[in-house]
């Protein structure tokens, strides 16, 4: 019998403020929107696909992403794939969609990249979902140990 796996692993930068709200037990729930792109190249041209996704955190990843997260800020999420189904109150169909539930959270960039992406008039100036990519944090050289401190004289061979 083959078993079954249900992981996901996005990066994307969230296109919305987050939703924060308390369940009537007290749990608190954050609803993210977030814009993944795809770059596609060929014969000279390129171009971009935009898939949006809703994500929802749960407990202290809700209240953390409710506290630090807005709108432009670069996110990392892995989680697990969750199909909601109901039925409209409207039409009276069936109703389905899939959404990210969030195991794990971490914020990438700065908090300043999320605030620096719009200009002055509030137009989006590119990236996902109007926030810049993410930069790998850059940390100074580290000094090298020479040849003879490295030398570790207790090893029992």
């Amino acid at each position: 019998m083959a078993a079954n796996y249900n992981r996901v692993i996005l990066m994307g930068n969230l296109v919305a403020d987050p939703e924060v709200r308390t369940t009537p037990k007290g749990t608190q729930v954050c609803e993210l929107r977030m814009a993944i792109n795809r770059f596609i190249g060929g014969d000279g041209e390129r171009r971009e696909e935009t898939t949006f996704l809703d994500v929802t955190c749960w407990g202290r990843t809700a209240e953390i992403a409710g506290q630090y997260l807005s709108k432009g800020r670069a996110v990392f999420i892995e989680g697990r794939i969750q199909m909601d189904v109901w039925d409209d109150k409207t039409t009276g169909q069936k109703r389905s969609r899939l959404r990210i539930v969030a195991e794990n959270l971490q914020m990438l960039g700065s908090p300043r990249d999320a605030a620096s992406s719009t200009s002055r008039n509030g137009v989006s100036q590119g990236g996902y979902g109007g926030a810049p990519y993410a930069q790998p944090q850059r940390s100074a050289p580290q000094p090298q140990a020479s040849p003879a401190e490295d030398f570790d004289d207790d090893i029992p061979f």
